[in-house]
C-alpha cells in the first residue's frame, strides 16, 4: 500500500510542478497515467482488505481523493474547455479496456495451464504405455 500512496504521491508532483511551470496538462500525461493507476490500484488492495488496517486505508484513499479534486480543478482552470469531462470520460473508457485485458490475460492463463495439464496427461499415458509394451516384449523374451 505504501508503494501506491508514493507512486500516487510522485505523479500528483510531477504534474503540479509542470502546470505551475506553465506547461500543458498533456506534457505531463504520463504523471497523470501513473496517478490513476495508482489510485485505482490502492483502490484494490483496500477491497481486498490486504494492505493494512481500515483507518490506513481510508486516509490513503482520502489523500487520493483530495489530491484528484486538485487534479480537477487544475484540468478545469488550467487546461482547455471540456478537459476534466473528457478526461473523465477516457478514464471511463480505459478502465473497461483494462477490465477486458484483465479478463482476456486470465481466459489465456487458463488455456495455458489446461494445455499443460492436458499434455501432462497425455506423456504420463504414453509413459504407461510405453512401459507395458516393454514388460509384455519382456516377458515373451523378445526384448
Amino acid at each position: 500500500m505504501l508503494a501506491e500512496i508514493a507512486a500516487a504521491n510522485a505523479a500528483f508532483g510531477i504534474l503540479k510542478t509542470a502546470i505551475s511551470n506553465g506547461k500543458e496538462i498533456a506534457d505531463a500525461a504520463s504523471a497523470v497515467a501513473q496517478f490513476v493507476g495508482a489510485k485505482e490500484s490502492l483502490q484494490r488492495k483496500a477491497q481486498k482488505k490486504g494492505g493494512g488496517s481500515d483507518l490506513e486505508e481510508f486516509l490513503a484513499l482520502e489523500k487520493i481523493r483530495q489530491q484528484e479534486d486538485e487534479l480537477k480543478q487544475i484540468m478545469i482552470y488550467a487546461g482547455r474547455p471540456g478537459l476534466w469531462h473528457d478526461w473523465q470520460k477516457f478514464q471511463a473508457k480505459a478502465r473497461v479496456a483494462r477490465r477486458e485485458a484483465e479478463i482476456a490475460a486470465a481466459e489465456k492463463r487458463r488455456k495455458i495451464i489446461d494445455g499443460s495439464i492436458i499434455a501432462a496427461f497425455i506423456v504420463g499415458c504414453l509413459a504407461v504405455l510405453t512401459g507395458l509394451v516393454l514388460l509384455i516384449l519382456h516377458e515373451q523374451g523378445r526384448l
